[in-house]
């Protein structure tokens, strides 16, 4: 009984994840939510108090890896070039096998104005541009990469890359997988930066 609970308690988030995707934010609804589970809206309350918790939930399940592939990369032997690589592959491949999940990157602005959802967003948000930038900050130690700009710049440009990668593919037809194309773009921007270094010397 407590296992059915669990996997339709999944099966619901996976729809609002869905819903989000299609509709955006403000077609997350019980109605919509119901309607897309085959369920009726009072049975839906079983699972959850309301839409709030429903998108608490959601938020949570989209967070969820950052720990694990944060802690791979970090365990990495690799030099601070390659980290950022692998970090940023391994969300690539995460949004290729789910896509519908990348647009919660869309809805950053509204989840922050939600009172439900604001301080996990907010916490992870932070977490994730202080861990790039730390990434940046090791290839800048290394002298991988020029420090014309600073850490914190770089890690804001590549967040602003991969945002506008979603963002386009939602509305233009692509040949590549999300994966491909973003992590082409992201090794050429890279490479100009080690271009600079060397034309310096």
């Amino acid at each position: 009984m407590a296992e059915n609970f669990v996997s339709r308690r999944y099966s619901i988030v996976s729809s609002a994840i869905e819903l989000i995707s299609e509709l955006g934010l403000s077609g997350l609804t019980t109605h919509n939510l119901a309607e897309k589970e085959n369920m009726s809206e009072a049975l839906l309350y079983k699972y959850f108090s309301g839409i709030d918790e429903v998108l608490a939930e959601v938020v949570d399940y989209y967070f969820s890896f950052d720990e694990r592939i944060r802690s791979t990369v970090a365990s990495k032997e690799g030099v601070g070039i390659e980290k950022i690589i692998e970090y940023f592959d391994a969300y690539a491949t995460y949004y290729d096998n789910y896509y519908a999940i990348s647009t919660l990157m869309l809805q950053y602005e509204e989840l922050l104005h939600n009172i439900n959802t604001r301080e996990k967003v907010s916490t992870c948000i932070t977490q994730r541009r202080d861990f790039v930038k730390g990434l940046f900050q090791e290839a800048i130690d290394r002298k991988e990469i020029i420090d014309t700009m600073t850490s914190d710049e770089l890690a804001g440009d590549v967040s602003g890359m991969l945002m506008a990668h979603i963002l386009k593919r939602r509305v233009i037809y692509h040949n590549k997988t999300f994966k491909q194309e973003f992590m082409d773009n992201l090794r050429r921007w890279l490479d100009l930066l080690k271009i600079s270094v060397e034309k310096g010397e």
